[in-house]
This record gives C-alpha cells, structure tokens and sequence, in this order.
C-alpha cells in the first residue's frame, strides 16, 4: 500500500509551469513525494474501506476470500441455511444478495480513477465571503452574501414586520427586542452592554406571564420585550447583558431563568466561553468552522475544505486521493492560468461522487441555528471536548461525512458509480420557520411542505449545472431523509432515485401520513409536487439506522453480550403509550395506535385510571416510566418491542445494540437492513391484528430457537453504529489536542462492520444487480471483478 509518487511530466515541462504563479504549489510535489502515514488511527482506514477487511475471522462463514473463483453457480457455492439467510462477514444477509458478496465483494480489486483537481478561479475570489469551487468557478457565499462573487450583501431581518398589537412582529425563532445580526438573523446583546456578544435568544427578550393555574406552564407575550431583565444594570439584579458569570455562579446575582445560551460555538450559562462550532467534518483541517460554515483555506474548496485545488499542497491531499500520479496538461505553460490537473489514484468500486451544493442546502443550514443542539449529532464543550448529542437525526450528518471522507470518494463525475445529493432536511425540520427568510407561509405551515420544495431546488440546481441526471433519471442518485415518515414528501422529480430513510413505509397498509404533529402531515400535499409515490420501495431504497449517542458505560459493560440465561424478562418495551398514561401523547393517532393496543393487553404500569394491561405478567414489562437503567433493563431482556412513535422511533437500535430479540409490530413497514437483511435470522414481526397473542407466540419460541437470535443479534449490533464518523472525530480530536477520550478507546476496539460499511456493501450490491444499470452498458468502466460477477453486463 505504501509507495512512493510518480510523477507524469518533464523537467523542461517543470521549469516552465515554474513560471506560472499559480501553479506554484505543483513544483513542491516534484521535491516532496508523498506518502500516506498510517497512525494510531488506522483502524478507521480499514473499516471505511470501500470492500472492508473485517477483523473477525468468523465473519468469512468458513468462505476463503482469496481462493474464490466467482461464478454464474454462487447459490450452489454459497447455499442459504434454513432461514434462507446466506452469511457474508458476520451478517445474514438474504440469500442472493449474501451470494454474491461472498463471491464477488470479497474480492474486487483496486482500478485506476482519474481524479480531477479543479483548478477554474472564480470571480473576485468570492470578495472573502465566501469559497470558491474550483471544478466550476462557482462562489459559496456565507450568511448574509449572495452573487457571483459573494459581493452583494443581504439584510436577514430577525422580525417579522410590525403592527400596533405586535411591535416585533408575529412570533419567530428569531424575534428579538435587542441587536439583530442581519447577516444571520440571530439576536444579541449589542453595542452599549457588558457583553454585546451575549445571545438573547427568544423568550429571554420578553415578558413572562405567570400560570394560570399550578401546573399550568408559562406563557410569554410577544408583544411586550423586557428590557429591564436585559440591560438594566442593577447591582442585586442586572439584566442579561450585564450579568458577570463568576457573580452568577457564585449566586451573588439573580438573573432572569428564561434566558441561557442556545447558540452554537459558545458555552457556558452565560455563553461565556468561545468553544468550536460544529462543521462538517470540522473543515478536515484546512479551514476554519464559523457558525457551521467552513471558511476554507487558500487552496481548498468543499462543504468541509476536503477538495484540493491546484493551489494545494500535496503533502496535504486527503487519504483518498495518495498516493496519485499527477498529469500536467501540456499546454499549462502556454495559458499561463489556473488549469483543471488530473491525479490518477487506485481505488476500490463503488465508487461515490459527492456534489458540492449551493451552501443553502448544507452550510448554511448550519450556520444559523437558533439551538446548538439541533441536527447535528455533536456539539463541543468548554475544553472543545466532543460532546455528544440524542439527536436520532445526527445519522443525516454522520453518513455525509463518512462519505466525504471516504475512499469510496471521487472527483470525477464519469467514474462516479453512484451520486450523494446532500440536502439536510433534518436541519431545515428543524430550524422550519425560525426566521423571516425561512418562512413556511406559502407552504400552509408545513414542514413538509417546506422540505419537498429544498429537494426540488436541490434537483433543478444539479440537472441546469451537471450533465449526470439525464444519463440514468437519476436512478443512480442517492438522497437522504431522515424525518420521521421517510421520503413520503420525496418530489415526484427525484422519486426514481435511492432514498435512505430510517423507516420504510411501503404505503401497503399504513397509506396516509402517520405522523400526529401536524406540520409533519404530509397528506396535503399537491400530487403537482409530490406525485403519487409510496414512502418507500424496497426495491431500490434502503433503511439506514438512527443515530445512537456512543454509550461508553453501556459498551465497557458488554450489555449486547448478555447470554440468554442472564436475560429474565420475556419481553420489555419503554415508551410513550399515548393518551391514557400520565403525560401520554394526547394524539388517537399518535404510534399508529399501535402502542395504545400493546398497553391496553400488557401495560405493566397504572395507566390514568389506575388499571393495568388485561395480560400483564410478571415477565412482561410495557410501562411509560424511563428509568436510570434503560440499556440495563434491555439488556435483560429476551424480547424488546420496535413499535412506532411519529413515524419511526429508535427502539430497533436501543434492542439491538443491547443484545436484546427486536420483536416488529407495524405491519407494511421495513426497519433497518430490512430488504437486505435477513430478519428471519435474528428478529420477529408480529401482525398488529395478532397483538393480544403476542406474549403466546413468544413463549412458543424454544431455547434453541432463542439462542440462535441471540446470536445472530450479537453478531450484527455494530452495523447499527456509526463507528466510521465516531472515529473521524478521534482522529481530529487526536492531531488537535492529543487526546483519545474514553469513547475514542471503546470505539477503537471495534472491528466489525459498521453503518457505513453496510452502506457500501449494498451500494456494491447494487451496482452490479440492479436491472436498469443494463440500459448504461455503453459507460465501460474497469470494475476490478471477474466477468461472472459483472451480472448487469
């Protein structure tokens, strides 16, 4: 794997492109050849690998990868067991496709890749307001700037227009009574205040009115701001502009409790210490993270400053493109002007091009959130230690910058085998209506609604300005919605794409929006926008996991490898159960009613009138109460309930990754891996009608049977990890302050496959067994596979 560069060119060549100031950097790769390093965090490299080298032995199931010789026979050399599952690196997969990646994935070979180095200037270097890209010449602007070169400044109101009974406007995320950003739309403190940086986020502008009645919550009037509780300087009470954080901390001053510190890139009650943003891939070390955008580096473009540019240095090429050998064009000495370079790398199939959006789609996204939390799946605390978020929607985060970071990777759109649109509508969800310039007033108040128009944006964007969508409608193309329903609100222009969603409603029984919060709904939505399509197709779609924050006490403990005998509760479910619980969700429609039918058999816990389930048994638990030892409590669990929330909810993950039988109730609906798993193997569905007899189907299940789920459960657990994205923080956390955290070492000492990799394996999957790719025999690209596993040929 290590070796030296090569370098395609002439010394009369050299001298001459020496001349050219621009290409300055591509003399410093004639005297420094490049070689990749291989560190304290390798074990990364082989996980993300696009055909991963597994750790264990016995993921092989007894096949040797290096004598195989593929054919047009793989069911008779690689047989399905009497679950009709066929074993590929640890994992049952259903039978042909578990065939043919023990035959062919196992051994695909690395070919040649032409990565192309952009090297297209843009206009007035984007003003320093934005990146260039340099593939097309095109400025990404920051917040606050749009043109082509980032020149023209826009003015981002925090309030709506006033009237008489409302001087800041209708409510808004954004509504502020003090300093607006309008670069941002983000309130602070402001010019003439202690601590004019100081956010004064939402409610802490205005006037609290006391309940109405004990119990009853607080309400604030938005008509009426608070500027005593802000900018008063009162010795024994300051306001929140004012207040000295060691007075505070010390309880020498009171301060108003409804304001704290909501925006990211500060810590701190009182927002007092300047802490890392949160970026893609934290910028990939060639550029700075402000807000949630990346202001990259000379030299470097992307949404995380990964893509070099003929003005980088290639000692500081990213992994996935070293060792190369460079082609300088011929004429460069005769343009005297940046030039697009060519870099030929070897790479592994599939390989992913990953398109660098308008910064509205992404980054910009980031940038202006109101609450740090929202859509990411970290933040960073006073020491810029990692801190890692709940947010189940951080999955959206976490595969995009896997992908940007892996091998997998290319530049060039013509060898590309599969295209990532990266839209993140987990963050436009969430941050729906949360300032003027986010309005949802043409979308009848529906997030949804919002969300299906950035797709459709997103869509008309890639075909006006790349020539890929035509070539296949867009069957090769990859986008992720992670809500709750899936890609229900998918536009019908992107629907012959692949969707990755967290939960695979197939519409067959559950054939309107499901969801109970409303601004979710999808159901009013024009068919003009949204077509007529399911939620989702198992034919070309895929459910990925939702984030799980890394539980490093629940890891260390081994909770997943509880043996059955250690395991005493039959079955167990934790969770919302509706309106007949204390703080139930008020909604008839709320999981479907499916958890409201559970409870009503099994609740093992008092509901509102004081009576429990008509089954409840001693080994049964179904109860609304989280306790301490949730994990635990799974882990001593035979059974655990997957039963569905507003759309999906993470009970698969919370079964799984405790070791625990993942018991399916919501009929039409494929779970993680389900249409590539095989789920015979290691979990079990229930029909919803068949829900009063559940607890006697389990007992029907014998201690073999048991054992063999366990086992099988036990064996796939970390594929419901993003341990590939939970090891590229390490590794930023390693080179920049010299620490590996205690989630760091856990998660190093993992070596099975994760997410990612499951990701890849399907991705590698398809590329060679999907009908329509026949229709793209004409693109003749190197596969590095035997002819007998190229089945679209």
């Amino acid at each position: 794997m290590i070796s030296n560069q090569k370098w395609k060119c002439s010394w009369s060549l050299t001298a001459s492109i020496a001349s050219v100031v621009a290409l300055i950097s591509i003399v410093h790769i004639f005297l420094f050849p490049v070689v990749p390093s291989f560190d304290y965090f390798s074990v990364r490299q082989v996980q993300s690998s696009c055909t991963p080298i597994n750790g264990s032995d016995g993921g092989r199931n007894d096949h040797d990868s290096e004598n195989l010789q593929p054919s047009f026979t793989l069911d008779l050399r690689f047989p399905a067991d009497s679950h009709r599952a066929v074993v590929y690196r640890n994992a049952p997969w259903k039978a042909e496709i578990g065939q043919w990646l023990s035959g062919c994935d196992s051994i695909t070979k690395e070919v040649n890749i032409t990565e192309i180095i952009g090297g297209t200037s843009c206009k007035n270097d984007c003003s320093g307001q934005g990146v260039c890209n340099h593939e097309f010449g095109k400025c990404r602007c920051f917040h606050g700037f749009s043109g082509e070169g980032c020149s023209e400044r826009l003015h981002l109101e925090c309030n709506y227009p006033k009237t008489p009974e409302l001087p800041y406007g209708r409510w808004v995320v954004s509504i502020c009574p003090a300093y607006c950003d309008t670069t941002r739309a983000m309130c602070f403190c402001g010019e003439g205040t202690k601590y004019p940086n100081r956010p004064v986020a939402e409610a802490c502008g205005f006037q609290i009115n006391s309940p109405s009645e004990p119990g009853s919550p607080k309400l604030t009037d938005w008509a009426k701001h608070d500027l005593d509780n802000i900018f008063t300087t009162n010795g024994s009470k300051p306001g929140w502009c004012n207040v000295d954080p060691g007075e505070a901390y010390a309880s020498k001053v009171k301060f108003k409790e409804e304001c704290d510190c909501k925006y990211d890139c500060l810590f701190g009650q009182f927002c007092e210490v300047p802490v890392q943003c949160v970026c893609i891939n934290q910028c990939s070390g060639h550029g700075h993270c402000r807000g949630g955008f990346c202001q990259c580096d000379n030299g470097w473009y992307g949404a995380d400053c990964s893509i070099p540019s003929v003005l980088s240095s290639v000692n500081e090429w990213p992994k996935w493109l070293r060792p190369a050998q460079l082609d300088v064009p011929d004429n460069a000495h005769l343009t005297r002007k940046l030039v697009n370079l060519n870099a030929v790398v070897k790479k592994k199939r599939p390989l992913i091009y990953v398109y660098d959006l308008p910064p509205e789609f992404n980054s910009l996204l980031l940038e202006g959130r109101h609450f740090k939390f929202e859509c990411v799946n970290r933040i960073y605390d006073e020491k810029n230690a990692t801190y890692w978020t709940d947010q189940l929607y951080g999955a959206q985060m976490a595969l995009y910058e896997s992908i940007l970071a892996s091998p997998c990777r290319t530049l060039n759109g013509e060898e590309a085998d599969f295209f990532f649109v990266p839209v993140l509508d987990s963050c436009i969800i969430t941050r729906a209506d949360d300032a003027p310039h986010l309005t949802m007033q043409e979308h009848l108040g529906l997030r949804s609604s919002l969300t299906l128009e950035y797709y459709r944006k997103a869509h008309d964007h890639i075909v006006e300005h790349h020539p890929y969508w035509n070539r296949s409608s867009g069957r090769d193309h990859i986008w992720f919605f992670s809500w709750d329903e899936g890609a229900c609100y998918a536009p019908k222009e992107i629907w012959n794409s692949m969707m990755l969603v967290h939960w695979g409603n197939t519409n067959s029984k559950h054939n309107h929006s499901t969801t109970a919060y409303w601004a979710d709904n999808w159901d009013n939505i024009s068919s003009d926008k949204r077509g007529k399509h399911p939620c989702f197709d198992p034919d070309k779609d895929l459910v990925l996991p939702a984030w799980k924050r890394p539980d490093i006490s629940a890891l260390s403990s081994k909770l997943w490898a509880r043996p059955l005998d250690e395991r005493k509760t039959l079955f167990y479910f934790n969770g919302n159960l509706g309106p007949a619980y204390p703080n139930g969700r008020p909604e008839a429609s709320y999981s479907m009613g499916i958890r409201q039918k559970l409870a009503e058999e099994f609740g093992s816990s008092p509901n509102k009138h004081g009576k429990l389930g008509k089954q409840h048994a001693e080994d049964v638990i179904v109860t609304p109460e989280r306790t301490e030892n949730y994990h635990g409590e799974l882990a001593s669990s035979v059974f655990c309930g997957v039963l569905p929330g507003d759309g999906w909810s993470g009970r698969m993950e919370d079964s799984i990754l405790q070791g625990c039988i993942p018991v399916v109730i919501q009929d039409g609906i494929f779970l993680p891996y389900e249409n590539v798993l095989n789920y015979e193997s290691f979990a079990v569905r229930i029909h919803e009608d068949e829900i009063p007899n559940l607890i006697k189907i389990l007992r029907g299940f014998n201690d073999t049977e048991k054992e063999f789920k366990l086992a099988n459960v036990q064996k796939i657990w970390q594929r419901f990890l993003y341990s590939d994205n939970v090891l590229l923080e390490a590794e930023r956390q390693k080179a920049a302050f010299g620490r590996s955290d205690d989630w760091a070492v856990e998660f190093l000492q993992l070596v099975e496959d994760d997410v990612f990799t499951t990701f890849v394996q399907v991705l590698h999957y398809k590329l060679h067994n999907d009908p329509w790719r026949r229709q793209l025999s004409h693109l003749k690209k190197d596969f590095g596979l035997p002819q007998e596993c190229l089945r679209t040929n």
